[in-house]
């Protein structure tokens, strides 16, 4: 299987979106919406949940299931307030001491006038800051599309892990393939040469996990996450952001 096939079933219709994974790791769910500011974006899920016995902040990017619900989630692609609204419960997130665990899906933030006008690279450059330092647990997971900056977003974190089938990618293939051979046929070079898959991802130290998409999906993700939960709550506050700082200092490191 190539790059661009994972790609094609990253996106696929039918795959499992943000909602079933809240649905099916954590226990009484319940979203909180706004970002006190201008509005509720719906391409962003913040709730409150257990993790087992752990109260944890739940985030994600949710792409919708159906055509009505797609257009109301504006197929998960998040403008200001979205991201505004995520960082508003990793800074509430923070201050009751409770582990933030994100969902990553899409094909990437809005880029129409009205997100630009709202200050939409505003909004993802101050999450990107204010979540190096965030002193509470912190997990990524990309379960889908990772699209580019409005994944990073959501995407900085103690650990970032990747389903098999994900791809996380500063542009898509096709934006690839348009910009540097003006071809937008030349996709699947363009997806092999992004380094966009869980194995490329995983070698350059991007992710920390794979987890293959089968049956027991569901409960494993559970574990791992009530496993680094468990430990990472035990660290002391600054020991906690120094490793965060030092995850990323490594990463791409390319021996000789």
């Amino acid at each position: 299987m190539n790059a661009y096939d994972h790609v094609l079933i990253a996106r696929s219709k039918g795959r499992n979106t943000c909602i079933d994974f809240i649905k099916e790791i954590f226990t009484d769910f319940t979203e909180m919406h706004g970002d006190r500011r201008f509005k509720d974006d719906m391409a962003v899920i913040c709730g409150l949940a257990y993790l087992s016995d752990i109260p944890c902040t739940v985030i994600g990017l949710e792409k919708g299931k159906d055509n009505n619900d797609k257009q109301k989630r504006n197929f998960g692609s998040a403008h200001p307030e979205g991201y505004r609204k995520a960082l508003r419960h990793m800074k509430l997130a923070e201050k009751f001491n409770r582990p933030i665990i994100m969902f990553v899906d899409t094909p990437g933030a809005f880029c129409g006038i009205e997100a630009e006008q709202r200050g939409q690279g505003q909004a993802i450059a101050e999450n990107l800051y204010e979540m190096s330092a965030i002193k509470t647990p912190m997990l990524s997971v990309l379960i889908g599309e990772g699209g580019s900056g409005g994944a990073l977003a959501l995407a900085v974190a103690d650990e970032v892990w990747m389903l098999e089938n994900a791809v996380y990618s500063v542009i898509s293939p096709e934006g690839c393939a348009s910009i540097l051979w003006k071809d937008s046929s030349k996709v699947k070079q363009a997806s092999e040469n992004l380094k966009l898959t869980a194995d490329d991802l995983r070698s350059l130290d991007v992710v920390e996990k794979i987890f293959k998409e089968d049956e027991t999906l569901f409960k494993r993700l559970h574990d791992d996450m009530y496993e680094l939960v468990r430990m990472n709550l035990k660290l002391d506050k600054d020991e906690l952001v120094a490793k965060r700082y030092e995850r990323y200092r490594r990463m791409g490191n390319l021996n000789d």
